[in-house]
């Protein structure tokens, strides 16, 4: 059992015993229900390769299993089934009716064509065809894959089915092949508005109020343009490639363009850059720098002891999913630093999903601003709902999410007679 899993499990535990859980569904939830393991070959253009899949179903009491498909070379079956997991919570706490289920393939997108990718996209597909389906299992994009890739697999996926042009199998797709208006800037517009429902909480104004942020892919990048648009400064950045900081702030649209013209934030720092940049610092010092707010929006288990004990802001939102350790996690609760966790912060997300399904199921499309609004009351109810449950049970933010969601769950499980 890797760490990331562990995690998840310990989060469950401490929650349930918050919340007097029936220790049969705590056992359930412990576990994933399926995990489907394949290798499935491709006759790439520089040879024939065999690769792994994986698709972790963790619980389907809610409904049919929701979550993305990662391609990223450190996919590995304990880390999707940490992600199922923190999947079947976040979709519990929003009251969606699915799920939990996640899945990929341990490769780095940037090292294949355009052609090669699409070759193992569809065979990938190949693989999943039998465990997936509109009420079965519905796939999304995550780290490494778009909205191209889920088009080729809702392209393969109704090849193999031959009876009918099924949209609502994935989500996340592109809008000419029925995805939804709103879905690409939906998790990190999510994140964004629990920043703002914070600042309500706490009565912050957020105009020139400072953020950091933790990666600038998809998440981080539409966080940021939103917080910006709410009169937030963007002090600091950082992806794999590097780390910067400068005081006076940085304009998103100008790190935005350097990510897309260099395929990260390298080279984003000193006189040379053409930006008016910053300094290049370390991870320890991106995360040890005074801000109001630190967003990591990377990859998990990010913030651990040191860079916990270090950090001077007043609330972490995780845009992320788990980027902070157990220990750090502690930490921060004894300094008081407020976390608004994964599986509230990124809900956005799965939200859109559900939407973009809805739209799919009943052939009809939504406009845009009709699409965010729905988000934008979705993201401050479920806030403020989080909010009173850690007030009542006087407890952190994650803990009173996760008493939430389990014990949505329980209730279900009870009308089926587990006792």
């Amino acid at each position: 059992m890797t760490k990331i899993f562990k995690t998840v499990q310990t989060q469950i535990s401490n929650a349930a015993k918050l919340c007097n859980l029936n220790k049969n569904v705590e056992q359930i939830l412990l576990k994933p229900k399926n995990r489907v393991l394949f290798s499935f070959p491709v006759e790439l253009s520089d040879g024939f390769r065999v690769f792994d899949g994986y698709r972790v179903q963790h619980n389907n009491a809610m409904g049919p299993f929701k979550g993305g498909l990662r391609f990223h070379p450190d996919v590995n079956l304990d880390e999707v089934d940490a992600l199922a997991t923190w999947m079947t919570m976040k979709c519990a706490l929003q009251d969606l009716p699915y799920g939990g289920g996640k899945g990929g393939v341990a490769i780095n997108p940037r090292d294949y064509t355009e052609e090669d990718l699409q070759k193992i996209s569809r065979a990938f597909t190949h693989g999943l065809y039998d465990h997936i389906g509109t009420n079965k299992d519905i796939p999304a994009p995550d780290v490494g894959t778009t909205p191209r890739i889920m088009d080729w697999m809702m392209d393969e996926y109704n090849k193999i089915n031959r009876t009918s042009n099924v949209k609502s199998v994935f989500t996340g797709k592109s809008i000419p092949c029925g995805g939804s208006q709103g879905r690409e800037e939906a998790t990190g517009r999510g994140v964004a508005m629990c920043v703002k429902e914070w600042s309500n909480q706490t009565k912050t104004n957020l105009e020139g109020k400072t953020f950091i942020i933790q990666g600038f892919g998809n998440v981080g990048k539409h966080t940021a343009y939103t917080l910006e648009s709410f009169g937030m400064k963007m002090i600091g950045v950082g992806d794999h490639r590097g780390y910067v900081h400068k005081e006076e702030g940085f304009n998103v649209s100008d790190v935005d363009e350097h990510v897309k013209n260099e395929g990260s934030l390298k080279g984003f720092w000193g006189p040379t850059c053409g930006y008016h940049c910053g300094d290049s610092v370390t991870k320890q010092e991106f995360f040890a720098l005074k801000t109001n707010v630190v967003i990591p929006a990377a990859l998990e288990m990010q913030i651990d002891e040191e860079e916990a004990e270090n950090m001077k802001c007043d609330v972490v939102v995780e845009g992320a999913n788990g980027p902070v350790t157990e220990k750090g996690d502690e930490i921060l609760k004894r300094r008081g630093i407020t976390v608004v966790p994964d599986i509230l912060a990124n809900s956005g997300g799965v939200l859109v999903s559900y939407y973009e399904w809805l739209q799919n199921r009943q052939d009809v499309t939504w406009e845009k601003q009709e699409v965010l609004d729905k988000l934008d009351g979705k993201m401050a109810e479920c806030y403020k709902k989080v909010s009173e449950i850690a007030e009542k049970h006087k407890c952190t933010m994650r803990e009173a999410s996760y008493i939430y969601s389990l014990k949505s769950i329980e209730g279900v499980y009870k009308q089926r007679g587990v006792e």
